[in-house]
């Protein structure tokens, strides 16, 4: 339980408040007065943050060990210390679910975006009666107790399990662990999606169980899918591909190196009667491309959803090289008059750089495309406005000639 009875006040340096006075809800470790008497503040700590004129802005969580040092929680200059807590956070739970339902039949979404639904540090996942919580900061750490209090009543799930395994908290000087938190497991945990029902791991699969961030773009695929072929480059457990061939796509081949995810992609072909139309291959995303050009096969539709090529700024010059090369082995592969979907999910690649390179790949393939959608991540992902670094999701679909 987080005491929010009294607050110590972290302030902001003179001449350094004008940006987190205009909205922006990060303050910076060298933005702030860091004296002896912050810097004894153990991380994750509650904090009133002022301006250098000791005007109040806020309630912030508080880790002097990182670059991101102050994170709004609240922004009220009349805000009670003991404003945030479980009243609080089911209020604000109540309201990203509301934002869901909005956009959701079905309960199969992610329900908490840390900064997008005021909740820094915090993603929670949901598949039906099981909750997926990550708490990534040292502030999300320190109210997890009260926000699975919270979630209780907002929800009543029937479990919740912690998916802290994120690398952000090793930043944040946390530990690692996965575990069940609340409640019991009584039937395997899954995504439905465009009537595809997906079996999902979330205390061994990959992030939370799932990629919910593609959720809109699937069914935009399927769409085009229909009546013709498809390639899933990357297709993990083989989310594009059999959502295709459930809308009536005659065929998906799907390639993944991964042989565990490959083998549940398969299960689920079959569970949701999807086999027949469904192919599939382990290999590596360029070497199947290049395999694929010899046989000289093509298809209606090519998707290439790679995991991030950039995971820091250093590796960008490299990574929107790859996302060229990416662009011109699909491009090669879609038959003429079909479409190609390609994607980045890593928020150091920046938009126009990503779609640049995919046009040069293009035209190094010899082909002429226009783009017909441009998207990111779907609406159960709301971006802060003034926080574009955590739009972190890019994807485009072309009509090649």
């Amino acid at each position: 339980m987080t005491d929010t009875s009294s607050l110590p006040t972290i302030t902001l340096l003179a001449g350094h408040d004008r940006r987190v006075s205009g909205g922006h809800p990060w303050a910076y470790s060298n933005e702030l007065r860091l004296d002896a008497e912050a810097k004894a503040i153990p991380p994750g700590t509650l904090v009133r943050l002022s301006r250098a004129d000791s005007k109040p802005i806020g309630i912030a969580t508080f880790n002097r060990n990182t670059l991101i040092a102050a994170r709004l929680i609240l922004r009220s200059d009349t805000a009670r210390p003991g404003a945030v807590n479980r009243a609080f956070l089911e209020t604000r739970l109540r309201a990203a679910l509301s934002l869901r339902e909005r956009f959701f039949d079905a309960p199969y979404y992610r329900l908490v975006h840390a900064e997008g639904d005021g909740l820094p540090g915090f993603i929670i996942d949901r598949y039906g009666d099981t909750c997926v919580v990550q708490a990534n900061t040292a502030g999300a750490e320190r109210l997890t107790e009260l926000l699975l209090d919270a979630l209780d009543t907002v929800l009543a799930p029937a479990a919740i399990i912690l998916r802290n395994d994120s690398p952000y908290r090793e930043l944040e000087g946390l530990t690692k662990e996965i575990r069940l938190a609340r409640g019991a497991i009584a039937t395997p945990p899954e995504a439905v999606e465009f009537g595809v029902r997906h079996g999902v791991d979330p205390l061994d699969g990959q992030k939370t169980g799932w990629f919910f961030d593609l959720h809109e773009a699937r069914g935009l695929i399927a769409r085009l899918a229909r009546g013709g072929t498809m390639l899933d480059l990357c297709c993990h457990t083989g989310a594009f591909g059999l959502s295709a061939l459930k809308a009536g796509a005659k065929s998906a081949l799907l390639v993944d190196r991964a042989q565990p995810a490959l083998t549940q992609a398969e299960a689920t072909a079959r569970a949701n009667g999807l086999a027949a139309g469904a192919e599939f291959r382990r290999a590596d995303l360029f070497d199947a491309a290049n395999a694929l050009a010899a046989e000289e096969r093509r298809f209606d539709v090519v998707v290439a959803d790679p995991p991030s090529f950039a995971k820091s700024r250093k590796d960008v010059p490299q990574a929107l090289k790859a996302y060229r090369k990416l662009a011109q082995g699909a491009a090669t592969l879609v038959s003429p008059g079909g479409f190609l979907f390609i994607a980045s999910c890593s928020h150091n690649i920046e938009t126009e750089s990503f779609t640049t390179e995919v046009a040069r790949g293009i035209a190094n393939a010899g082909r002429e495309g226009r783009i017909i959608v441009a998207g990111g991540a779907g609406p159960d992902h709301p971006v802060h406005p003034l926080l574009p670094e955590t739009g972190y999701l890019k994807w485009l679909v072309l009509a090649l000639d």
